[in-house]
């Protein structure tokens, strides 16, 4: 969860993205335009996903990342602070593996309360 960002009416996932996008510009010492070209993005799209006004093709995603030298999913991970933190690929993966998990335990437990009863 992100702290103080739960009232937003934006969706989350743009909120993540915008803020692992910055952090990561800002510790490689990148202007937004700098990422820009390095991305084949204008500066304006940067902005834009910076301040969580839009969302961005996997194409898009997949430009950032590699601008960034990171991988992609790593702008999507949840953020706890404002401390960047690098993690592994194998660490991401069992971060993700959870949240998929969590998400399908809740799921069937949805589906189990709309089945009907045998009689």
């Amino acid at each position: 969860m992100i702290i103080g960002y739960m009232e937003s009416k934006k969706p989350i996932l743009r909120i993540i993205l915008a803020i692992n996008l910055k952090k990561h510009r800002k510790t490689l010492g990148l202007s937004q335009e700098k990422l820009a070209e390095m991305a084949g993005l204008s500066w304006q799209t940067i902005n834009s996903i910076e301040c969580h006004r839009t969302w961005i093709s996997d194409k898009t995603l997949e430009n950032l990342a590699d601008a960034l030298k990171i991988e992609a999913f790593q702008l999507l991970l949840p953020v706890k602070n404002t401390n960047l933190k690098t993690i592994s690929s194998d660490e991401a993966m069992k971060k993700l593996v959870k949240i998929k998990r969590a998400y399908d335990d809740s799921f069937n437990e949805i589906v189990n309360l709309t089945k009907k009863p045998k009689k």
